[in-house]
């Protein structure tokens, strides 16, 4: 099979509301817009994969099958708009980790770009054709790094962000959106998957 070109998203600040150390599914809000967007692209035919990472696994704050639990929660929400993850990566790693199985520097914690290439192997992904959706430099660092091309969103801690300070060309910046349904609409992804695939 041809690898695909897909759409990575962040997931908390691009795709859900930023809550420190979320460890519940109860506490899963959707950012407006963002449902909506996911399916938008799913209609176009872009695969959308999301990349998080989950140091408070490392850190002892929820377990490891907390995250699965939140994401499980994340798949029914995005049902009821007709959007579909096709594949959730996460990293539970810190370098400054409580439980020493977790205490460690990897090739998974953006800004590495291990989960996009795990993902891109696992899922049959183009990452050169690829974009990747973050609220942080981090989420733009590791699509840069993995080779695709990154949007940056003004939700979660992108609010904060001095866009004039980022070095485009480093991370391969094509936009600064409002937000994921801006992104969507702005950078032409709704109709330009076909002539990317």
């Amino acid at each position: 099979m041809t690898p695909r070109p897909a759409i990575f998203l962040d997931r908390d600040g691009v795709l859900i509301e930023d809550v420190h150390y979320l460890a519940a599914p109860e506490q899963v809000r959707l950012i407006p817009g963002s449902a909506e967007a996911v399916a938008v692209l799913n209609r176009a035919g872009w695969p959308v994969v999301v990349v998080t990472n989950q140091a408070g696994v490392g850190k002892g704050l929820f377990p490891l099958d907390a995250v699965g639990a939140v994401h499980d929660h994340l798949t029914n929400l995005l049902a009821t708009f007709g959007a579909t993850v096709e594949g959730y990566y996460f990293c539970p790693h810190h370098p400054e980790a409580e439980i020493e199985t977790y205490r460690q520097r990897c090739e998974c914690r953006k800004p590495q770009p291990g989960m996009l290439r795990r993902a891109a192997v696992e899922l049959g992904l183009d990452l050169a054709r690829s974009w990747m959706v973050g609220d942080r430099v981090s989420d733009l660092e590791a699509g840069a790094a993995a080779g695709c091309r990154t949007i940056l969103v003004r939700t979660g801690y992108g609010a904060g962000q001095d866009v004039l300070t980022l070095d485009r060309g480093r991370l391969n910046l094509e936009l600064v959106a409002a937000n994921l349904a801006d992104a969507v609409a702005k950078c032409g992804l709704i109709t330009s998957y076909r002539a990317a695939a």
